[in-house]
């Protein structure tokens, strides 16, 4: 799904219109499609009442369209016309149809918007487009609050379906009057609209579902926009094939250099996501001490017992690592590994190649690492950085430069405030500029977490996650992200398409924990972790 901006959406409108696509078309085609949006959800209802709140503008042109397909379908089809003249073309061919019409100003008492309102399965909400800026204008401000009114009194209120946006948004800036109507389903056309995806905008919004209004295939305004929302198909389509014949070499192997004596779940919840994410093999290195508590929680894992400083990784530890590395696909260094200078100093000698060969007081018991007497500029595999591992890479000069190409770097607001100096506040109002910005003069995928996860490429391309939800909001969570990620990422898939697919699968898994629970408030990391083998068991079947 395309991700616009209203003046972006204006000209790309405009340049199909100059290349034979008319408006007039356009809108045949957008009401047509919404049409077929309210018959598919009413498939296994069978409904067959609709009612349209239809306005003056290109909306209220779409939802009168639709109106007249359905009613030409068999559907008894209302529509309760705000400020449009009474002559329109559009009425007259609803009317044609069998459609029933009302305009609100003879409809004093609003006892004919009451009795639509009685009769119907589906509500479209088709007053106002993607064009309006706050404050309304009284007639239609009048129509909304008496519709919410209605509604709060009713057993059992129509199926809301918002026509482009819930009227009275604006899908710029995500600002939404006290009157918006809550839909089950946004059907927007052609693109998702920018506002459509801030609040408080969003949570007016539903689902979001994107309706096809005919541009050709060579409409340059449209197919040069590289930002995107993330779906079910997207991602589905990003998954790796699973053939008959594949064994967990086919898979690849997911190292992990994670956790600390004050950290042990991180490194356990990343290892866990790693292998349902579907990769072959994962490999556990941890500080020692740490391998006895964890190995027999994660028995499918190998391990590799890591040097440490009272339970933090040691700064020679790479040395353990080489044969490691060798058959790795993917990396992932970070969660819960803690922010000692130790561990800083081991960060530093991985990503350069160096070896800190001295003698150290704490070893890793029976396990005899290998020890490198030179530098060697070992070429790591393709590399995932979170959590400790972000605030331990701002510590490093030119730290960007030391990384392998294309290296995924999944911050949360405070750590992209470390590694940017910037403010969190500043971060924040500007999600997706900042994270293109550093995208671009890093070289690297950053996956900037929070509500509306942004995906962002050093190309330009960037990826949306349309979800908020506070039950990611709690500890683990993000180890859960990284260790789906670097999953994905050991099966082949580019460091860019895994960060959409792994941040799509965890926001998805968070919303089916919730669900299952029943409250955001009790969600787990863990149960995160569980609801991952349903959303990809849905994946795998679209």
């Amino acid at each position: 799904m395309k991700f616009v901006t209203v003046d972006q959406m204006r000209d790309i409108e405009k340049e199909a219109d100059a290349n034979g696509l008319t408006y007039a078309e356009m809108m045949e085609n957008a009401g047509r499609g919404l049409g077929e949006v309210v018959n598919e959800i009413s498939f296994d209802d069978e409904w067959e009442e609709v009612l349209g709140l239809v306005g003056p503008g290109n909306n209220g042109g779409d939802t009168l369209i639709a109106l007249t397909h359905l009613a030409e379908e068999g559907w008894h089809s209302y529509a309760y016309v705000v400020k449009r003249k009474k002559k329109d073309e559009l009425v007259a061919r609803l009317v044609e149809a069998g459609g029933e019409v009302t305009f609100a100003d003879s409809d004093d008492d609003f006892i004919k918007l009451t009795e639509y309102f009685d009769a119907a399965d589906i509500l479209l909400d088709g007053l106002l487009g993607t064009g309006i800026k706050l404050s309304l204008k009284d007639e239609i401000s009048k129509v909304l609050e008496q519709s919410l009114f209605i509604m709060r009194e009713m057993e059992q209120r129509p199926y809301i379906i918002a026509v482009d946006c819930p009227s009275g948004v604006d899908c710029d800036s995500g600002e939404a009057p006290i009157e918006c109507i809550p839909a089950d389903l946004t059907v927007t056309m052609a693109a998702v609209k920018s506002g459509l995806l801030k609040l408080p905008a969003f949570e007016y919004v539903g689902h979001l579902a994107v309706v096809d209004i005919g541009l050709p295939d060579d409409l340059a305004a449209f197919h040069e926009l590289k930002t995107e929302v993330a779906d079910h198909d997207l991602v589905a389509g990003l998954l790796p094939e699973r053939e008959l014949d594949s064994h967990k070499g086919t898979f690849g192997t997911a190292l992990l250099i994670a956790g600390s004596i004050n950290y042990t779940g991180a490194a356990l919840l990343a290892g866990i996501a790693a292998y349902r994410s579907g990769t072959g093999l994962v490999t556990m290195a941890v500080p020692f001490p740490l391998h006895s508590i964890l190995a027999g929680q994660l028995p499918e894992a190998t391990w590799v017992p890591l040097a440490h400083d009272m339970g933090n990784i040691a700064a020679n530890a790479a040395e353990a690592l080489i044969k490691p590395l060798e058959r790795a696909t993917a990396l992932l260094v970070g969660p819960g590994i803690g922010t000692e200078d130790k561990t800083k100093e081991f960060l530093e000698n991985l990503l350069t190649g160096k070896s800190n060969s001295k003698k150290q007081t704490s070893q890793i018991g029976f396990i005899q690492a290998e020890t490198l007497n030179e530098e060697k500029n070992k070429t790591l595999p393709p590399m995932v950085v979170d959590a400790d591992g972000l605030n331990l890479l701002a510590k490093i000069s030119d730290w960007q430069k030391k990384l392998p190409a294309l290296t995924v770097l999944t911050p949360h607001p405070g750590e992209m405030a470390v590694l940017t100096n910037l403010s969190k506040d500043e971060i924040q109002k500007n999600r997706e500029e900042v994270a293109s910005k550093y995208a671009k003069k890093w070289g690297h995928v950053v996956v900037l977490k929070g509500a509306f996860t942004v995906i962002a490429a050093p190309d330009g391309q960037m990826t949306i996650i349309p979800v908020a939800s506070p039950a990611l909001a709690h500890a683990g969570t993000g180890d859960v992200l990284a260790g789906l990620i670097v999953g994905l990422r050991a099966q082949g898939l580019d460091a860019y398409d895994a960060a959409v697919a792994g941040a799509y699968i965890h926001a998805e898994a968070g919303l089916l924990a919730s669900e299952d629970l029943g409250t955001t408030a009790s969600v787990m990391a863990s149960d995160v972790l569980n609801s991952i083998v349903d959303v990809i068991s849905e994946l795998e079947w679209r």
